[in-house]
């Protein structure tokens, strides 16, 4: 078995990222706390998880900030774990999950998906620009070194034209 070593250290936001939501577990717990099960015997019975687990994933992810703990009964004590605004910013890494995974792993036809509630529509999510609204899969777009960037981040990521048709 290989250990893990920290990633807070690291430059990229992507290992950043990893640090604090890269167990799956605390993937599947998120997803299930942003669809409105927040309390520990629910996170339990829905995700199968071991109780030592849940607590040690639980209290990771209250440390990182995802999500916060908060005590419903005083007789017995019980808490209930509801994302923060840091953890509702990760719906949309959950919803790009969704969509890879029904696009790529789900040969039988998608178990999930994303619907508007309004017209009962299914959503075909992407990711876009904001200020442009042009998908974030189009040519045009590539990872470049941000101004807080080391020497190696910056000739890791070179801004110029793709080469090899390679984007990122």
């Amino acid at each position: 078995m290989v250990a893990h070593t920290s990633l807070e250290g690291r430059e990229c936001p992507i290992a950043r990222s990893l640090q604090h939501v890269g167990e799956w577990w605390n993937i599947l717990i998120l997803r299930d706390a942003l669809a409105g099960f927040t309390r520990f015997d629910e996170l339990q019975r829905n995700l199968g998880i071991a109780p030592a687990m849940l607590t040690k994933r639980l209290r990771a992810l209250v440390e990182a900030g995802l999500l916060e703990k908060r005590l419903y009964s005083d007789r017995p004590q019980r808490f209930e774990y509801v994302p923060t605004a840091r953890g509702e910013d990760f719906r949309d890494v959950l919803v790009a999950l969704l969509a890879f995974g029904n696009r790529h792993f789900a040969p039988e036809g998608p178990s999930v998906t994303v619907v508007d509630t309004r017209t009962g529509i299914v959503a075909d999510p992407v990711m876009v620009d904001a200020a442009s609204g042009r998908p974030l899969s189009d040519p045009a777009f590539r990872w470049v070194s941000g101004p807080m960037a080391g020497s190696q981040t910056r000739s890791r990521y070179v801004m110029g034209p793709p080469e090899g048709g390679q984007r990122w």
